[in-house]
């Protein structure tokens, strides 16, 4: 493995190399980032992933402060899995001076997270489109856990460059609960807590059946979360997987939702 601490490193180690695969991080790898890495070293010549914090994604300072970092545990995870390079950016390898890249979300995508975390994504779609263009991958993998995002970034991505997003499915603790670098900010109480809703809301979606008054049934079941397991909730809704507009459909549908734990948010879909 072969580790590259800025752009110039990158472009020798990465020139006259096809089939690239990139797995975008932002470090505090887990058994979710590692499915994402086994794929890529699966289906490319060549993988590289990256760590970096990107501060424009995040709308609150504290947030990025406190978001949780382990470099020398990340790399030897990495080794481990015999990747080909692991790429340490500096903020100013990612964003340079003179080359400004504006990112304006449609009002039809204000929803969800973006509704509740204003620049969030205009910060990540900005993030992977310089990614993008460093690295030139010809497959980006990214997981579902973070839908939304996922939904996002694939329509700007393949829309101005050849690199394929390739979508992998979203990895579970045993107690059910998806895995997330966040998770490490939560003590054991909140764990068992958050592990709880993802269980209940798992069990929740599969006795959803067709001509239930479903907007009635999303209304009492965050009223019911909110008082057993005493969270703030965002939002608890039921999205078409194709374009994220609220449905009273089944098929084709994930049930959303984001909530507070010990001031921690979580995300999750089923």
């Amino acid at each position: 493995m072969k580790t590259l601490l800025n752009n110039i490193d990158l472009n020798e180690a990465l020139f006259d190399n096809s089939n690239i695969g990139f797995v975008p991080t932002m470090g505090s790898l887990h058994d979710g980032h590692i499915s994402l890495i086994k794929k890529s070293l699966k289906l490319s010549n060549r993988t590289i992933v990256s760590i970096f914090v990107n501060p424009k994604q995040f709308n609150n300072k504290k947030d990025y402060k406190k978001y949780p970092r382990n470099i020398k545990k990340d790399l030897k995870i990495l080794k481990k899995l015999k990747v080909d390079y692991v790429y340490l950016p500096r903020i100013k390898d990612i964003y340079k001076a003179k080359n400004k890249i504006k990112i304006k979300l449609n009002k039809k995508d204000e929803i969800l997270c973006a509704k509740y975390r204003k620049g969030h994504f205009e910060g990540v779609i900005e993030v992977m489109i310089r990614l993008t263009k460093i690295v030139n991958p010809s497959k980006i993998f990214m997981g579902e856990k973070d839908f939304q995002q996922l939904l996002l970034v694939k329509r700007y991505i393949e829309k101005n460059f050849r690199s394929k997003i390739i979508s992998c499915k979203t990895i579970r603790d045993k107690n059910r609960l998806a895995l997330s670098s966040r998770n490490n900010l939560l003590n054991k109480n909140s764990l068992t807590k958050a592990s709880a809703i993802a269980r209940n809301l798992i069990i929740f979606k599969k006795k959803l059946l067709k001509n239930m008054n479903l907007k009635n049934l999303f209304l009492m079941k965050k009223k019911e979360l909110k008082k057993k397991y005493n969270i703030k909730i965002d939002y608890l809704e039921l999205r078409n997987t194709k374009n994220l507009r609220l449905t009273k459909k089944i098929k084709n549908a994930k049930i959303f939702v984001a909530y507070y734990i010990d001031k921690v948010r979580l995300i999750d879909n089923f």
